[in-house]
């Protein structure tokens, strides 16, 4: 009986993180568009009820109540599955979130976001092959190549942390940064992982798979209804799940105090400023950032930490 009590409070603890995951990416969707309305002078949504807040709802509904076309040409079950699958695995990177109620929490779950994020590219690749279009079959891979271009880079970022607090576990952040952040210690490590975000994200300055100007909108391109809206969906809960992990990481975890609410809105914010602000990057010049200067800086920083590791445990013992 108890063990039933038990998985039922972890199942309605996992729905509610869902939900207000969901709510989440439904109002980060509303600050962007006002934030680049104001970047770009002019109102963002502001007819739909008080200030265009319930704007993205309205949104979701008419997305929901399209009609949903399939190309004649198109690999039915993979076009129709990718997105749902798409958006199942932003969700469940979410499992990492550290509560301290020890519902989720495991002691692998750096690893955990690795696979997931690692899983996420087959959804990508799979949506624009299944559709049958040139323009999303190309989209499709410089996503999948730019993707993995920097997950290498991101995994040897991520490896210095790791050495550093000696576990995978989320909470072993919070202990550590209890007197000093890991912005301060990882400073070089801390840009380079924003960067990677965006790059990982598919966002502006990196955002080739939807590069209007020669490929429509990239991936999605066929998609229409639903389906793009799960798209869409999984991207925008992918922001708030990297906002929530550079939080962790860097900036002091604390996830029960409202600063790191706070913080994480803050980066969420620096996502949206970056689009409003700077051009897109050329496509041979991302891969060079990530093989030539980001590789060669996170496998020397690496060596450093781990020296440094060693150093600290030497003088202890």
């Amino acid at each position: 009986m108890l063990y039933l009590k038990d998985l039922f409070v972890v199942l309605m603890s996992g729905l509610v993180l869902v939900i207000m995951v969901l709510v989440g990416v439904a109002f980060l969707t509303l600050l962007e568009r006002k934030v680049l309305g104001y970047i770009q002078i002019r109102k963002g949504p502001n007819k739909v009820g008080f200030c265009g807040i319930p704007q993205p709802f309205c949104d979701a509904i008419k997305l929901f109540t399209k009609e949903q076309t399939y190309p004649i040409m198109s690999n039915y079950l993979s076009y129709y599955f990718s997105p749902i699958i798409s958006l199942f695995l932003s969700l469940l990177v979410w499992m990492i979130f550290p509560y301290a109620t020890n519902l989720y929490n495991f002691n692998l779950g750096l690893l955990f976001f690795l696979c997931c994020t690692s899983m996420g590219v087959y959804t990508v690749m799979i949506a624009g092959w299944s559709s049958n279009s040139n323009y999303a079959l190309l989209g499709g891979l410089r996503a999948v190549a730019q993707t993995i271009s920097y997950e290498v880079s991101m995994a040897l970022l991520l490896l210095s942390l790791i050495f550093f607090i000696g576990g995978f576990n989320m909470l072993d952040f919070e202990i550590y940064q209890s007197y000093i952040w890991f912005i301060y210690l990882f400073f070089p490590i801390s840009l380079a992982w924003i960067t990677s975000m965006l790059a990982e994200t598919n966002r502006t300055p990196f955002d080739f798979a939807e590069g209007e100007s020669e490929l429509v909108s990239g991936f999605n391109v066929e998609y229409s209804s639903g389906g793009f809206a799960l798209i869409f969906l999984s991207e925008y809960a992918s922001i708030l799940f990297m906002s929530m992990l550079y939080s962790l990481m860097f900036l002091g975890a604390g996830v029960f105090s409202f600063l790191f609410y706070l913080k994480l809105v803050f980066i969420s914010f620096l996502f949206i400023w970056v689009r409003g602000t700077l051009p897109r990057y050329r496509y041979d010049k991302l891969m060079y950032l990530a093989w030539k200067s980001y590789l060669p800086v996170s496998l020397n920083f690496l060596f450093f930490y781990l020296g440094l590791k060693m150093f600290f445990f030497t003088l202890l013992f």
